[in-house]
């Protein structure tokens, strides 16, 4: 007998083995309409989370040069910044490769032409590479080891003067994770809080 297939699985599977029932989320960031195709075992597949929203809507981007989303799930947060500067080129990652057909498809809907999405777990699919900016909502629940390390190995891919912007929940690693930012940058700041998330940036120097 076939085992059923899970209704439900972490979003950070490589292969999600879940029905792939498709859904829609259509809704305003930075004052323009966005359309994101969304599927189970992809993060905040029924809305744009509190905490992509507020990244989303804070986030400083360069005027030129090269941005990377980092956990992209279904490509919010990377479309969006593509969207709002067409002189960018941006390059979106996530582990989950249903995330990244989903990201794949939402370039298409929403007509941006100056971002592609890879496949690969954090930094290992654009390690030849040097970002002007990287901008995370972390897998969480992956653990924060996961988080951690999106943090430490950032400088890698950075050019000089390049940004990591990063949304946390204000209960999980708020103490913590600025500790790790101020260790690997020097120093760290936070550029918003709302409904209990907090977008944290540091510069590397």
């Amino acid at each position: 007998m076939t085992p059923k297939k899970p209704d439900t699985e972490h979003y950070f599977a490589a292969f999600p083995q879940s029905e792939n029932k498709l859904g829609m989320v259509q809704t305003r960031l930075r004052g323009k309409t966005f359309k994101f195709l969304t599927a189970a075992s992809v993060f905040s597949k029924k809305r744009v989370d509190l905490g992509t929203r507020l990244l989303i809507e804070t986030m400083i981007l360069p005027q030129t040069g090269h941005l990377l989303d980092v956990g992209c799930g279904y490509g919010a947060v990377g479309i969006v910044a593509a969207a709002f500067n067409p002189q960018l080129s941006v390059v979106m990652t996530d582990v989950n490769m249903r995330a990244v057909h989903l990201t794949r498809r939402n370039l298409e809907l929403n007509k941006v032409k100056n971002a592609e999405v890879r496949h690969g777990a954090l930094y290992e699919a654009v390690k030849v590479l040097r970002f002007n900016c990287i901008l995370s909502n972390p897998p969480v629940s992956a653990g924060m080891e996961t988080v951690k390390a999106i943090i430490t190995q950032a400088p890698q891919v950075m050019a000089e003067n390049a940004s990591l912007q990063m949304v946390i929940r204000s209960k999980i690693g708020a103490k913590m994770l600025p500790k790790v930012f101020t260790e690997t940058f020097g120093g760290c700041q936070v550029l918003a809080r709302k409904s209990g998330y907090r977008v944290l940036m540091a510069e590397k120097r």
